[in-house]
């Protein structure tokens, strides 16, 4: 049977990754792995495929609790003491930020989810999800946002 003992499980704060979180902590709590939430602050945020345009990214020390503590609430209460969780915040690109910190960290597997955009949305935004199956040092548990 496949154990892991790194997952990595990047978060955008939107319910759909909270949904995964949720995949990603059972997974934890059955391999006692250790868990690495990850959110990346996008810095082309306005980058749509064409032009660029930069914007200013400080994250001060306090954005930064603030971050750490908005994603620890998000850990039911009483999982907190079940799992080995590091919370970690970068500004990049989100896809080549959940990319370098699997393979810093050497995760066993990513845990994510996909909006599931198609068309003319997934052409202009385009796939994180995607492009980080293609490019991932190991497997990827990717998961299609639903309605429960």
């Amino acid at each position: 049977m496949i154990s892991f003992k790194k997952i990595l499980c990047p978060i955008d704060y939107s319910d759909s990754s909270f949904n995964v979180l949720k995949y990603a902590i059972e997974m934890t709590i059955k391999d006692s792995a250790m868990l690495y939430l990850l959110y990346v602050d996008d810095e082309n945020v306005f980058d749509y495929g064409g032009l660029r345009f930069d914007t200013e990214h400080n994250l001060d020390t306090e954005t930064v609790t603030k971050m750490e503590q908005k994603l620890r609430k998000n850990i039911p209460v009483e999982m907190r003491c079940r799992i080995n969780a590091e919370i970690l915040i970068r500004v990049g690109v989100p896809f080549e930020e959940i990319l370098k910190v699997a393979q810093d960290k050497e995760v066993d597997l990513i845990v994510m989810g996909t909006h599931g955009r198609t068309g003319i949305a997934h052409m202009f935004i385009g796939s994180v999800a995607e492009k980080v199956i293609r490019n991932a040092p190991c497997p990827v548990l990717c998961i299609r946002n639903y309605q429960s």
